[in-house]
């Protein structure tokens, strides 16, 4: 079965994937195995389709003698799929194990009609998805879902959700996972749940910003979310609750009522959807963060206006945040993502917050844009699967 710990096969996998050791002759210097035993373990990783002979690279001896062959990742062994909740839609893809995607849907799906329905008509969703990818099943080695909610990993359950009723405890990962082998006549597979601000840092940071050590991705659309990415890893607190902040009480909000049912909330009065209902009051047709971003994108002076004002009620709490983790970026990102409402992040952030915790912060805007969910999410899945402590029982449930 092969041994567990520093020098397993999933340690030489690990070892292999961050690029630190990606020769024979390497593995063994970074773990003190012999040639035979590396020989045997990479042998089971390529029994099971997980690497690849690569290129050959230069002679490691002065001396001369035979040129090294690297040894690679094979991303293209197993797929994976990944939505992202919203409250009114849904996007859905097919993705390598290195994270391009394969395939992908965006559709209506509204949260508020239950975690049954829901789930269900993901099932569908990856079937088509598959079928256009030209990918199968039993290729699948895991499912991630981003939910606008707070979630307990340990469970995937999200944990009183304001704007998910109906979702409160529900065993997420359960029937995503039946919905999936029953629209697909395959055997269930992993399915990891999170929050979508925390998928969508998490897919921006590994993209975008790999060498950033402090990261915070702020989303503001229907409510307000922050997600954090401390040393490569996401950082969720005690029960999933970090990065909650639009929940914080600001001064602005004490007659404005929050879905979660307390006045003074960020998300009452500088969220999409806050700012959507200002707009509906003052006649511009407006319902959502998503109608206040194509105002935006418009040109609309009274959206624009609107826009700054939130960010500047976000920037103030974002003073806090940065003075707090010393973030080297902070992103933007959401349905409020464009210049009026960074405009207004940044006079309150720099104004409040002290130079000393803004003198290497950079604060910008999304990258992966809508598909920074997707892409974190089915980075979440490939990491928690080919771990090194997960590896091993992996290998023996494949027969290797």
């Amino acid at each position: 079965m092969g041994a567990r710990g520093p020098a397993s096969a999933g340690e030489l996998l690990a070892l292999v994937r961050n690029g630190r050791a990606v020769t024979r002759g390497a593995l063994q210097q970074a773990t003190g195995l012999s040639r035979a035993t590396v020989g045997q373990r990479l042998d089971r990783l390529f029994r099971a389709g997980w690497l690849r002979e690569g290129a050959v690279g230069p002679v490691g001896s002065p001396l001369g003698g035979r040129p090294s062959i690297t040894l690679e990742f094979d991303d293209a062994h197993a797929v994976v799929l990944s939505a992202d909740l919203e409250t009114r839609h849904a996007r859905a893809a097919v993705l390598s194990l290195s994270g391009e995607i394969l395939a992908e849907h965006t559709g209506t799906l509204i949260v508020e009609e239950g975690p049954d329905r829901v789930l269900g008509e993901l099932g569908h969703w990856f079937a088509e998805l598959l079928e256009k990818a030209g990918r199968r099943g039993r290729e699948v080695c895991g499912i991630g879902l981003a939910v606008p909610g707070p979630v307990d990993t340990g469970t995937g359950r999200v944990v009183q959700p304001p704007i998910m009723p109906g979702w409160d405890g529900y065993d997420i990962r359960a029937r995503l996972a039946r919905a999936f082998a029953e629209a697909v006549g395959d055997p269930p597979v992993p399915v990891l749940v999170d929050n979508d601000a925390n998928l969508m840092a998490y897919g921006e940071q590994r993209t975008g910003f790999p060498g950033c050590s402090a990261f915070v991705l702020v989303k503001v659309s229907t409510g307000i979310g922050a997600g954090v990415v401390v040393d490569g890893s996401i950082y969720r607190g005690i029960d999933g609750g970090a990065g909650d902040i639009g929940h914080i009480r600001v001064p602005a909000g004490t007659d404005a009522q929050c879905r979660c049912g307390s006045y003074g909330c960020l998300a009452a009065v500088a969220s999409g959807g806050a700012v959507a209902r200002r707009l509906a009051g003052s006649g511009v047709p407006a319902a959502s963060g998503a109608d206040v971003r194509d105002l935006l994108a418009a040109g609309h002076p009274g959206a624009a206006a609107l826009a700054r004002e939130a960010g500047r009620q976000v920037g103030d709490v974002l003073a806090t945040v940065v003075t707090l983790l010393n973030p080297g970026v902070l992103m933007i990102a959401g349905d409020l993502a464009g210049t009026p409402f960074l405009t207004g992040v940044r006079e309150l952030l720099y104004q409040r917050a002290l130079p000393r915790s803004t003198a290497h912060l950079d604060v910008v805007t999304s990258r992966l844009g809508e598909r920074a969910g997707l892409v974190g999410a089915g980075a979440l899945v490939v990491e928690h699967l080919y771990a090194p402590e997960r590896v091993e029982d992996r290998l023996v449930a494949l027969g290797v």
